[in-house]
């Protein structure tokens, strides 16, 4: 077969995409440009102090105060129009947080982001009563500030280094010295702790205001990936410290400062370096910081509970599995210090659980065989626990009261959906996000029973534009495959159906661990696009295959060691049913995928290339040697390990068996699947003779977003879809 390796020219073909002449069509510009489809929102802060008031930022520029009783506006505490013309300057609010009095408020401005999760901005502390602005250093942008339990002291991230700024004097004090860039983190989370582990501040304030413990990554040894950045006449390389699979990961410490002495303990971790450290948290008692360890295989999870005046360590909780502990913030200390709750998969589904402070198990708290999705808290003076979990389907999440005495169930949420509620301080109230897949967000208030108080946002506005649009609906299906597996999807068909013609399909995946696209959830980018590709002729599916989320821990942790391989054959065995119903042309049958997806799309268009024509693959992983150490291995342990893992599925080894179409996506600077793994693949692809399309974008990340490129990348795929497909 002849090489023909593509780089895509943006050349629209007028009967596909210019659909201006009629004013109702669904255009990519309405999508991505005008955002026509947007379904509005709040931008909730945190409830405050009392549990009877909320804070909601609005406008980009102002902080306004709201009873939860009534949803009423009660006042507003901060406002670029409070601020002297001198001050303004382009005062565009990125976060905010109250102090624990309320009578302060840190205010960031100017945010840079610096990788998914982790920014940096200018910030300002506002003083609600005498309406003054002070900044909180000149000529610089922090990382996190955050006050202390009282109020007086706020600790933040500069360069590596932890600061206390005092809001008495106005002074700032440097606690730790030796941070320096790719070698040395304070407070922070590295680059691999941030995106697998999910968060990125490493202080915390003890709840007596005396001490902060922190994170120390000593990252020296980690090597360093390079990015080339372009747009100057010569490029210049970005560095920064990424451990691929097998890797050497950074040393994690734990650190306790004495605000009183200046005096800093290191905790006692045990003798192990190569270990991990996803997370820590003072308990109610300030002498007391918990602690949570993992082996490098994440198979044996420890909770450590901490002196914090000498470092020394005993044991609290352990777990051990067979595949892997999923790690959650599903962890909560009692005020009487002698008892708190976890959640745990040891009993085949997620389940919340009732513990004592020397390990011992007081008794499980929520049903056996209902998966808990997260939990929420307690209140301790009713002694009622709030969590949501899968109901009835795995893509329904309903929320749930429980009393911790007697284990009396209640489902507070009525609407089977996703719903995702935001609780008071003192859990009397709730603000609830719900949506269904054909439904976009309604945002309520509730009462901690569940009762209405308030709706806030019925998104009216884009239910009328979606009939104005003639928005089809998804409808769940499911089916047997040949190995009597039960899977889950969805289907999106023309609102001019006909079951006597025959349709092409795209089917879309992600297919990775604990996740899910067969959701009763509403998809404000994508879901209009299907709905676009609906109004032209093409029937949208997807399926959740093994490996997913919502159906217990087998279900899900089945893929172990073996990533790709049974998730491959169930996306085959999708095209196969989707194939034999008599409506669909089992010869037009295409699939797309981002990220996972892409790995995913990738292996489908390669290992089931007698049922798939086309597929998409946006910055694929293709060789799962290239990626992280946390998440690859906690799936597929080391290379060294696991060699045979590691290369049967993975699509730059069969690319020879690639018969139909393939579009590979990635941006150059992607920090997370990094730009190799497009190159290793185009590489293959090359020596195996095949032909590709291919689209790189300059400088973009793992998200492709910055500037023109979303819309640019959703007119290539359109094109490509619409030609290939």
């Amino acid at each position: 077969m002849k090489i023909i390796a593509t780089l895509i020219v943006v050349v629209l073909l007028a009967f596909s995409i210019d659909t201006n002449a009629n004013e109702n069509n669904i255009t990519l510009e309405k999508i991505w440009k005008e955002r026509t489809f947007i379904p509005k929102t709040i931008r909730l802060g945190r409830s405050m102090k009392d549990g009877l008031r909320y804070s909601q930022l609005e406008k980009q520029n102002t902080i306004n105060i709201y009873d939860y009783q009534t949803g009423d506006l009660l006042e507003t505490v901060f406002s670029s129009e409070f601020i002297p013309k001198d001050q303004k300057e382009s005062f565009i609010i990125s976060n905010y947080y109250f102090s624990p009095d309320e009578n302060s408020i840190i205010i960031g401005t100017e945010e840079e982001e610096i990788y998914r999760h982790s920014t940096k901005a200018k910030h300002y502390i506002w003083n609600v009563t005498n309406k003054k602005l002070t900044l909180l250093e000149k000529n610089t942008k922090q990382q996190l500030p955050t006050f202390s339990p009282d109020g007086n002291n706020i600790a933040f991230v500069r360069d590596n280094n932890i600061y206390i700024y005092s809001i008495k004097t106005g002074k700032t004090k440097q606690i730790t010295f030796d941070g320096e860039y790719n070698k040395i983190i304070n407070g922070l989370a590295d680059w691999v702790y941030e995106e697998e582990f999910s968060f990125t501040q490493g202080f915390f304030w003890s709840p007596d205001n005396q001490k902060l413990a922190y994170y120390r990554f000593d990252e020296s040894r980690v090597k360093e990936f390079n990015m080339m950045i372009y747009g100057d006449l010569y490029p210049y390389e970005y560095r920064f410290k990424y451990p691929k699979a097998g890797e050497e990961n950074a040393i994690v410490s734990i650190h306790i400062y004495n605000v009183n002495n200046s005096k800093t303990v290191k905790v006692d971790l045990g003798k192990n370096k190569d270990q991990y450290i996803p997370r820590i948290m003072w308990t109610n008692d300030a002498s007391k910081l918990s602690i949570q360890r993992l082996n490098r295989h994440q198979n044996h999870f420890e909770l450590l509970i901490a002196d914090a005046n000498t470092g020394k360590t005993k044991l609290a909780y352990e777990e051990k599995n067979k595949y892997y502990v999923s790690v959650t913030d599903d962890l909560f200390f009692l005020k009487d210090n002698k008892e708190f709750i976890i959640s745990s998969e040891k009993e085949g589904y997620n389940r919340l659980y009732l513990y004592n402070m020397n390990g011992s198990l007081v008794k499980p708290l929520s049903p056996q065989n209902q998966e808990v999705e997260k939990f929420f808290g307690i209140n301790e003076d009713s002694r009622i626990a709030f969590y949501s979990a899968y109901e009835d389907h795995p893509a329904f999440i309903n929320l749930y009261s429980i009393n911790i005495d007697d284990l009396k169930v209640k489902r507070l949420t009525e609407q089977n959906g996703h719903n995702n509620p935001v609780f008071s301080e003192k859990y009397k109230f709730f603000i609830n996000f719900f949506t269904t897949m054909n439904t976009p967000p309604v945002i309520s208030i509730h009462n901690s029973d569940g009762s209405l108080v308030k709706v806030l946002e019925d998104n009216q506005l884009l239910k009328d534009k979606m009939k104005e649009y003639d928005f089809v609906e998804k409808e769940f299906f499911s089916f047997m495959t040949s190995d009597n597996i039960e899977l889950n999807g969805y289907i999106m068909k023309p609102s001019d159906f006909d079951p006597n013609k025959k349709y092409p399909v795209l089917l879309y995946v992600y297919g990775g661990p604990g996740s899910q696209t067969v959701t009763n959830r509403w998809d404000t980018f994508n879901g209009v696009w299907y709905q676009m590709l609906v109004k032209m002729g093409y029937i949208i599916a997807s399926i959740d295959n093994r490996g997913t989320g919502g159906r217990g821990e087998e279900f899900k942790k089945m893929t172990y060691l073996q990533l790709g391989k049974y998730e491959t054959i169930d996306q085959i065995e999708a095209a196969k049913y989707l194939g034999n119903i008599d409506y669909i042309d089992e010869s037009r049958i295409g699939i797309f995928g981002w990220s996972y997806g892409g790995y995913m799309s990738s292996l489908c268009i390669s290992l089931g290339a007698d049922y798939f024509k086309t597929a998409i693959a946006v910055a694929p992983v293709t060789h799962w040697k290239f990626y992280d150490t946390i998440y690859t291995e906690r799936y597929m342990r080391t290379p060294q390990e696991n060699p045979n893992g590691y290369e049967l599925f993975s699509p730059i080894n069969h690319t020879a068996k690639i018969k139909g179409n393939y579009l590979l996506v990635h941006g150059s600077a992607d920090d997370n699947v990094h730009y190799q793994n497009a190159i290793e693949m185009i590489y293959s692809l090359i020596d195996e003779d095949v032909s590709f399309d291919l689209m790189i974008y300059p400088n973009q990340n793992h998200g492709i977003s910055g500037g023109n490129s979303r819309l640019h990348l959703y007119r290539i795929m359109t094109e490509f879809i619409l030609n290939k497909l």
